[in-house]
């Protein structure tokens, strides 16, 4: 689940093979997923949208039946995160376990979506059951 637009959910569905659901609730009713990754992308909205997601589920103001495995931060840029994004990071992931993806320049175009999977995602691809190799 997006927590804000252009997070980056559907690249990752799509290289993973899950669902993407954009930024609304899922709804294990028709199908969809019950167990939720939380994308966001690393700069300040993306991280104040995925704490203000937790904070609905720490209210319990979460449809019933739905639960965060993880919370997935896409590189929003080339480079390294700037010490106060870095710390809030940190926060979250006091909180609940963090995957972080990095930049890959090719994805902005499309290409190397056809299942390879850079060796920083391998521990997430584990997660979501997709095989590694």
């Amino acid at each position: 689940m997006n927590v804000h637009g252009g997070a980056g959910a559907t690249t990752l569905a799509t290289l993973f093979g899950g669902a993407d659901v954009g930024q609304r609730w899922p709804d294990p009713a028709r199908g969809e997923p019950s167990t939720l990754l939380l994308v966001a992308r690393t700069h300040a909205v993306g991280l104040r949208g995925v704490s203000q997601t937790l904070d609905l589920f720490r209210r319990g103001e979460q449809p019933a039946g739905l639960q965060i495995a993880a919370v997935v931060l896409v590189a929003d840029a080339p480079g390294r995160l700037p010490r106060e994004l870095q710390q809030r990071i940190k926060i979250l992931g006091s909180a609940v376990a963090v995957h972080r993806v990095p930049w890959v320049a090719a994805w902005r175009t499309g290409a190397k979506l056809d299942g390879s999977i850079p060796r920083e995602l391998l521990a997430l691809a584990r997660l979501v059951g997709h095989p590694v190799q």
